[in-house]
Order: C-alpha cells, then structure tokens, then sequence
C-alpha cells in the first residue's frame, strides 16, 4: 500500500507542473501588458526596417557602380579600336565613283 500512495503522489506532483507551465504559457498577462508588449514592438520593427533600407540601398549603389565602371571599361576598348582602325561600327559599305554599267542584250533568236 505505501509503494500506490507514493506513485500517486508523484503522479500528482508531474500533473501540477504540468498545469502550471501549461497555464503560464496560455495567460500571457492582462491586455494591458499585451498591448504595451505590441507597441513596444512597433520602434523595433520600424528600426529593422530602416536598417534594411539602409543596407538594400548600399548594395543597389554598389551593384550601380559597378555596371558603371563595366560600361566605361567596355566603351574605352570600343574607342581604342575604333582609332586603331581594327573595328568599324557599321557595314564596310564600297562606294563606286566611275562605274561602267555593261547593257548585254540577248536575241531571243539566238537561243532557239
């Protein structure tokens, strides 16, 4: 008989601690600390915010800087060819100045 008194006892002991971290757990406290909690949370949030703003627009200039200076690198090559004459923009186009423009008539007769 003592050795059932004794798991009862401990088997109430576990039960009570059980209740009471499950009850800590469901009643966070009065509204009035949930709604403090909440704007409390609000500066936070707004400052995180911020920061990201403030991180996103470092990355975007250095993202911007950097096309920049790919574009500079690829229009100085495109202009020291061009000067060296190894590179044309356009088309080689020929132009003809005198030209003799040769008329040949076929006779139809003459392939029957």
């Amino acid at each position: 008989m003592n050795d059932n008194h004794r798991k009862i006892f401990i088997h109430r002991i576990i039960d009570d601690k059980q209740s009471e971290s499950s009850t800590n757990r469901s009643t966070p406290g009065s509204p009035w600390q949930r709604w403090l909690f909440f704007l409390a949370l609000i500066p936070l949030f707004i400052g995180a915010m911020l920061l990201g703003m403030v991180f996103f627009s470092i990355f975007f200039a250095l993202i911007v800087i950097a096309a920049g200076a790919i574009g500079v690198r690829f229009w100085w090559l495109r202009r020291k060819l061009q000067k060296s004459g190894k590179f044309e923009e356009k088309e080689r186009s020929i132009d003809i100045e005198d030209a003799e423009i040769i008329e040949t008539k076929t006779k139809k007769s003459e392939y029957k």
